[in-house]
């Protein structure tokens, strides 16, 4: 069952435990803990099983036009039970009610890791199409992939 959450501290803890189950996607504690920090001002929607959170997505608006995948995460006994795309979708579906014209969201560059590749064929199932690679935003051994996807709006 997908559900928007309201209170912040449910908001950081489904983040820190989902994140904290992914080590070869959120290796870092440091960066955890930023995630789960800026989760609790974020729309955030959790998927749950028996009261159990399995996962998770946030919006982060960067620009009138523009939102963001914050981050996202799905327990790996969970991948691949459309979980991941029912959460996009409650996303997606906030974003248009909201008049966002594209919906954005930051990967490591495909062919760097088979971890992330699976991430970047995720996104380009769902229909997020490449804009631009930053090879060193983040660091060299980690090239940044944005990924956007237009919002079509209704009428």
């Amino acid at each position: 069952m997908i559900g928007f959450v309201e209170n912040a501290d449910r908001k950081e803890q489904i983040c820190r435990e989902i994140l904290t189950a992914l080590p070869d996607w959120f290796g870092i504690p440091e960066n955890i803990v930023s995630y789960a920090r800026e989760c609790r001002e974020l729309p955030l929607w959790a998927s749950t099983d028996g009261g159990r959170a399995d996962g998770f997505i946030a919006l982060k608006t960067t620009s009138r036009y523009t939102a963001e995948i914050c981050v996202m995460g799905v327990l790996p006994d969970r991948h691949r039970r459309g979980i991941g795309r029912e959460l996009f979708g409650h996303l997606y579906d906030y974003a248009k009610q909201r008049g966002f014209e594209f919906i954005q969201v930051k990967t490591v560059k495909e062919g760097c890791y088979p971890d992330y590749d699976r991430t970047n064929a995720y996104y380009k199932a769902l229909g997020f199409r490449e804009l631009e690679c930053f090879p060193t935003l983040w660091d060299e051994q980690n090239p940044c992939q944005i990924y956007v996807m237009a919002v079509k709006q209704s009428g």
